[in-house]
């Protein structure tokens, strides 16, 4: 039995085929890149004696289609047709707590989600909606990254509101809850002894840092929206909200203001040069020196907060694009943390490649570099709705 893993972006589908059998390794995986407008589709498939790359005609909703049909029929050829499909939904909201069968219910529900993440929301639903239509009355499962931070303490969850709108929804989320529940199953496999208080860094184009006891999300940085806490590549992190009262003042609309926090701001805004952290790394501007300065700013003051309300860490771990390949981040990141007792193993750090130790052994806390599998944990949790274990 052969289930889909697909994790839809606003410009890319990135997707892997699994095995029930062997879930800990894709058969098949890809992306399909070129999707925003004015792009050109194209597929790029590699696993099983397969390593392909095609233009596909069409605008984004007819390469969409086509890549997924030829990802059936690749499984189909192998004499394994797929028994499900399982997608990243960015947002649950209140009530998906748990992974879900999607039908039109929940997806009328998931559309109500959109204002919360307008970058994610549209493209995971335009995912799961173009595989019904592929794979029509196929079992398509929706895993929700709220979902890791649904027993948040009620302290964390909470706006100072009044209670009326709390009672409405207007509550902490978290998000990068995939990623943060791959992550700690997989620091809890390399090193049990430092995996009790754990800090995660999800630092891609979205950043966030999730404290985690015990493998429970404890507090995160992101909150209502995927606006909260980081600066990230386009989004503004944390910010005044005096400041959104006087835009509206200064006569932005929604949809101007919108524009503004989620894709003019962050390290694009900072620089004025990009939002990617290497073109900044490469870039001799002052400019882009600062937006550097400013993003690692309030990343240690935000793992700080977050390490005092473990009442201390065991373990640090980067991950994603940022976290897992930019060097020099995690070495100042560590710089600023020596008062907690890390100690950087500088030859460990520069050999790096994948996952690795890079804190010395004297180092009271473990710092690890993980590159997440979000692919995986979907994977997984369609197999446990399904009841598919049991056909090992």
């Amino acid at each position: 039995m052969t289930l889909l893993a697909l994790n839809a972006g606003s410009s890319s589908l990135k997707f892997c085929l699994y095995e029930v059998t062997d879930r800990q390794h894709p058969r098949l995986q890809g992306v399909l890149e070129g999707l925003q407008p004015q792009g050109r589709p194209r597929l790029l498939v590699h696993g099983e004696g397969l390593d392909e790359e095609r233009d596909l005609d069409g605008d984004a909703d007819a390469a969409f289609a086509a890549a997924l049909t030829h990802l059936a029929r690749w499984a189909q050829g192998r004499g394994t047709p797929l028994q499900a499909v399982a997608h990243r939904v960015v947002h649950g909201g209140r009530h998906y707590r748990q992974p879900v069968r999607v039908d039109a219910a929940v997806l009328a529900d998931l559309r109500q989600l959109i204002p919360l993440a307008p970058l994610h929301q549209p493209h995971n639903l335009l995912a799961i909606e173009r595989a019904r239509q592929v794979f029509p009355g196929l079992p398509q499962i929706a895993v929700f990254d709220t979902a890791f931070h649904a027993d948040l303490p009620e302290v964390e969850r909470a706006y100072a509101l009044p209670a009326h709108w709390r009672d409405q929804g207007v509550t902490r989320y978290g998000f990068h809850g995939l990623s943060y529940t791959y992550l700690s199953r997989r620091l809890g496999e390399l090193d049990p002894v430092h995996s009790e208080r754990a800090l995660f860094v999800h630092l891609g184009n979205g950043a966030s840092c999730c404290a985690v006891r015990g493998g429970r999300s404890v507090a995160t940085s992101m909150g209502f929206s995927a606006l909260e806490g980081l600066v990230m590549g386009t989004r503004t992190g944390s910010i005044d909200a005096g400041i959104l009262l006087y835009l509206l003042e200064q006569g932005l609309s929604h949809d101007a203001i919108q524009d503004l926090l989620y894709r003019q701001s962050g390290l694009l805004g900072l620089s004025g040069i990009s939002a990617d952290m290497r073109a900044l790394r490469a870039s001799p501007a002052a400019e882009a020196a600062f937006a550097i300065a400013v993003f690692t700013h309030r990343l240690i003051k935000e793992m700080g907060g977050l390490i005092a309300l473990l009442g201390g860490v065991d373990a640090i771990v980067f991950s994603a694009g940022i976290g897992e390949h930019d060097a020099a981040l995690r070495h100042e990141v560590m710089r600023q943390l020596a008062y907690l007792g890390v100690r950087e193993d500088e030859a460990a750090h520069g050999r790096l490649h994948g996952t690795g130790l890079i804190s010395a052994t004297d180092s009271r806390v473990a710092v690890w570099v993980i590159p997440t599998d979000e692919e995986q944990v979907l994977v997984q949790a369609a197999i446990d709705l399904l009841g598919l274990a049991a056909a090992e």
